[in-house]
């Protein structure tokens, strides 16, 4: 066997048919650019089957193959000397909800012997049929949506008060904008630079990357949700002793479906916030004919609520090409008066200009 990488959970595909490089490919998305809980060997989606998944979602490779289906899948990795245990599902559809055209594909996993991660809302584990198999195979199934037990959450405190590192949250005009690729990428940046920096996951996807301080913020009971993310910030500040944590964002404040942020704000204390948008999108995701709320409209939301100033917007290049970016970002300045840019094109380095006298870190 070849030397595995050193990630928590080893080796794995990740299931993403049909909907790879679209809003509903997100979770894949996310593990097919970064992730420490596994090692991605293969990604399953018939229609870029033969392609690079990195060259695919961002125009440069990164050895990790598209195939046809899970057997090619194992078929792969074992010609690279590579077992693999474990499927992810990649897919992240409206709601999180499992469709049951799928299950024929959850089954052919277990029976080839792998083990199924799962952050949809439909709970494959309650599912008597694909429970029973996994039981008989020996395999675990992993629903990692399941709300917590009463007993393992935490009503807020105030003790986010003692917390004194700075404080980033990354909110987003709509959902599936790239909330948490740009927390990683300024966390990573932050940690080239020198800095300590801890990323606060606030959705499934985190959790599958690896984030040590996650929490699943859609699948709390609403009364523990400040709690939680008081709980997971002062938890990564007492055990790390960052010079920065960054708070991933969930939905965004005025989404009709997903109105995320306000808890983040409210308990998670940032002092700065970073708002990132995608320039082309007109109607909220998944939702036509629902305006998205000005870009203006938007950060005047953010800093009424939270008193604290959005200090840089990120923009999602989707729908646009490569030479409207820099112009587009330059627009967006212009008009609010706050430097944007795009870190997933062009990397945080500018970027941390702005963070880092505005965070008193230099």
């Amino acid at each position: 066997m070849v030397n595995m990488k050193n990630t928590i959970d080893g080796p794995a595909i990740v299931y993403c048919e049909g909907a790879f490089n679209t809003s509903n490919g997100k979770t894949a998305h996310g593990l097919v650019r970064y992730t420490v809980r596994y090692e991605v060997v293969a990604v399953i989606d018939s229609y870029y089957a033969g392609k690079d998944a990195g060259e695919v979602l961002d125009g440069k490779k990164n050895g990790i193959p598209i195939v046809k289906t899970i057997e090619e899948a194992i078929i792969t990795s074992l010609a690279r000397g590579i077992e693999v245990k474990t499927m992810v599902i990649g897919i992240a559809p409206d709601g999180g909800r499992f469709e049951k055209t799928r299950r024929k594909d959850i089954q052919t996993a277990l029976e080839t012997g792998l083990n199924i991660d799962s952050g949809l809302h439909d709970f494959l584990g309650d599912d008597p049929g694909l429970r029973n198999l996994a039981d008989y195979k020996g395999l675990k199934i992993r629903d990692i949506r399941k709300t917590p037990d009463r007993n393992d959450l935490h009503f807020f405190t105030g003790e986010i008060n003692t917390v004194k590192c700075l404080k980033l949250a990354v909110l987003g005009t709509d959902s599936a904008i790239g909330k948490r690729t740009t927390a990683w990428i300024i966390v990573h940046a932050f940690r080239e630079a020198g800095k300590k920096a801890e990323m606060i996951g606030t959705g499934q996807t985190a959790w599958f990357q690896g984030a040590k301080y996650s929490i699943i913020l859609d699948s709390l009971i609403n009364d523990f949700v400040s709690g939680e993310i008081e709980h997971a910030v002062v938890q990564a500040s007492k055990n790390e002793n960052p010079d920065v944590i960054v708070l991933e964002g969930q939905g965004s404040l005025l989404n009709p479906a997903y109105p995320g942020g306000f808890e983040l704000l409210a308990a998670g204390r940032p002092d700065l916030v970073i708002l990132q948008h995608a320039p082309r999108r007109l109607e909220y995701d998944g939702f036509p004919g629902i305006p998205l709320h000005p870009l203006k409209k938007q950060v005047e939301a953010i800093e009424m609520i939270s008193g604290k100033k959005v200090v840089a917007i990120t923009l999602n290049h989707e729908n646009m090409k490569e030479n409207e970016i820099l112009p587009e970002c330059k627009k967006i300045s212009k008009e609010t008066g706050i430097p944007a840019f795009d870190v997933l094109k062009y990397g945080a380095s500018e970027l941390l200009k702005v963070l880092m006298p505005a965070g008193k870190l230099i």
